[in-house]
């Protein structure tokens, strides 16, 4: 996982009031917390930190006041209607130390026939460094047919990274697809205007035999 860098500007004004000023500024409100040191309120700047934070487990090498610190985004609040970047936590780590995160499942792959594959775990916990975290994590697919289920056993892990969930975990369900019950066709009004127009022409034959028979 590659290192994002930012110039991160030290906040000494809180409050609703000075956060929207801050981002009409177009700097984004964060926090920096951990190992026991005391919380350092920051502002970041916008652009670079929102391109930054679309990596999941974004690692991020912080300039305050000349000195670096490495931090992990921990959670980001959006607005709910603009969905831009509002505030940031940020979990301050060193380099060498174990972290336990949320990892992405990327499925590929094409299952049989017939099959119908249905992810059951969008995300497992691991422990890896905090400077080699992967991204995503992918399980194939690729040719099971009904009842090959994908346990989490079936992850490759990358190097150093260990699995903190049940081997027998879930993952992807690999399921038969369902047939659609259309039930029997409806008789419809035409069938019925059909069979009694098809009634009345018999009637009307029969009716024209009888009368022939009886001239005779």
């Amino acid at each position: 996982m590659s290192e994002q860098k930012l110039a991160a500007h030290v906040r000494t004004e809180f409050g609703k009031g000075s956060a929207r000023q801050a981002r009409r500024a177009n700097m984004i409100p964060a926090v920096v917390y951990g190992h026991g040191a005391d919380p350092i309120h920051v502002l970041l700047p916008a652009k670079a930190t929102t391109l930054a934070v679309r990596t999941p487990n974004a690692l991020l090498t912080l300039d305050i006041n000349g000195e670096d610190h490495l931090a992990l985004v921990k959670d980001i609040q959006r607005n709910q209607l603009k969905r831009i970047v509002e505030h940031l936590d940020l979990l301050t780590v060193r380099r060498g130390e174990k972290v336990q995160v949320d990892v992405a499942i990327h499925v590929e792959g094409e299952a049989a026939s017939g099959v119908v594959p249905n992810l059951e775990a969008n995300t497992v916990l691991v422990e890896a460094e905090a400077t080699h975290l992967p991204e995503t994590l992918t399980v194939s697919i690729e040719g099971r047919e009904v009842g090959q289920h994908v346990l989490a056993s079936d992850i490759v892990l990358p190097e150093g990274v260990t699995l903190l969930i049940e081997a027998d975990t879930l993952i992807v369900n690999v399921a038969a697809e369902e047939e659609q019950d259309l039930g029997e066709t409806p008789e419809t009004d035409a069938d019925v205007e059909g069979t009694s127009e098809g009634a009345t022409a018999a009637d009307a034959d029969a009716d024209t035999v009888v009368t022939d028979a009886d001239e005779q």
